[in-house]
């Protein structure tokens, strides 16, 4: 099985040949004088990365291996959302029964009792979305990490390729989520800016987990690590890649969400943003619009890794090699 080379931490390489000697983590060496050379044999330069090339990698990324992002990101949005969505229409005439109370065919017990139906099976399905929606993203994220490991490098990789390196590292990556998941929302019950830190503290620990192929317990650690001392930065991109998420998948849901206000005549009635056509079209544009931010954000996410890599361990180096640049 061909695994994305170059990737490992700096204490999972024992017997290794002679190297010369290293800088330490965190040492920034100033760069000899004169233009430096330009070493890109992917998706980015193989040196520190400025925050408009970290988002420029992720869209080259994006445009590079169209098929295996956009494809899977499709696939994992189209089962969320339409799955959410088949649980959730039963229920939408319990749910609009207040609305509809006829006096001469329906008490209001009876329609209160079908409201706290159409309230259960819309929420019930509103979780089933949401928990597919966790799992799909897990292996999306997972799935995209391993394919902008061999973007970075400029290596060719086909669906099966990042697939066979990235599932034995499904279920650690789904469980370090849960438990990041659990911690975050934790700190934020405690006050919201405990929940903000740790999330920003621990927002590398898929990248780490999937290319250094470490545990979940040393995930952990190699996220906090990298981000020591980096925390504002990695917050600034983090919060931008959600900014530009947000914006695009507003515009491609700002016409979906019109021509479902249109099918009901621009009705004031808040039942009618609950009707079949209104959902359905709603479903359309969030599939759309999450093919694209989704990928966007996870191969943000890795890049800030990558970012992190270079500029605290020295990374480049090793990356040029495995590129064939020889480190120079």
């Amino acid at each position: 099985m061909s695994e994305t080379p170059g990737w490992s931490s700096p204490d999972q390489q024992p017997n290794q040949p002679q190297q010369p000697p290293q800088p330490p983590p965190g040492y920034y060496a100033p760069p000899p004088p004169g233009p430096q050379p330009t070493i890109k044999p992917g998706v980015i330069p193989l040196r520190p990365l400025g925050v408009g090339e970290i988002v420029d990698g992720a869209v080259t990324t994006m445009r590079k291996y169209p098929v295996l992002l956009l494809g899977a990101a499709a696939v994992v949005a189209a089962i969320t959302q339409i799955a959410g969505l088949l649980v959730q229409l039963p229920f939408l005439d319990d749910l609009t029964s207040v609305a509809k109370l006829d006096p001469n065919t329906m008490t209001q017990q009876e329609a209160m009792d079908q409201l706290a139906r159409g309230v259960t099976g819309f929420f019930t399905g509103t979780a089933l979305s949401l928990l597919l929606l966790l799992v799909g993203t897990v292996f999306l994220s997972g799935f995209i990490t391993v394919v902008v490991g061999h973007a970075v490098l400029g290596r060719p990789v086909t669906f099966s390729q990042a697939w066979e390196e990235f599932k034995p590292r499904l279920l650690p990556l789904l469980g370090a989520t849960l438990l990041s998941g659990l911690v975050v929302t934790i700190g934020v019950i405690l006050c919201i800016l405990p929940g903000i830190y740790v999330g920003v503290l621990f927002s590398l620990i898929g990248p780490a987990l999937v290319l250094e192929r470490c545990g979940v317990g040393t995930a952990f650690t190699r996220s906090r690590v990298l981000v020591n001392g980096a925390w504002w930065r990695t917050f600034g991109i983090l919060v931008l890649a959600a900014v530009i998420s947000w914006v695009i998948s507003w515009i491609i849901s700002l016409p979906f969400g019109l021509l479902g206000a249109a099918s009901n005549g621009f009705s004031a009635e808040p039942t009618a943003a609950l009707s079949v056509g209104s959902l359905v079209l709603s479903t359309i544009g969030a599939i759309i619009a999450s093919t694209i931010t989704l990928p966007f954000s996870s191969a943000v996410n890795v890049l800030i890794y990558v970012d992190r890599r270079m500029r605290a361990e020295g990374m480049d180096i090793e990356l040029q090699r495995a590129a064939g640049h020889g480190g120079l």
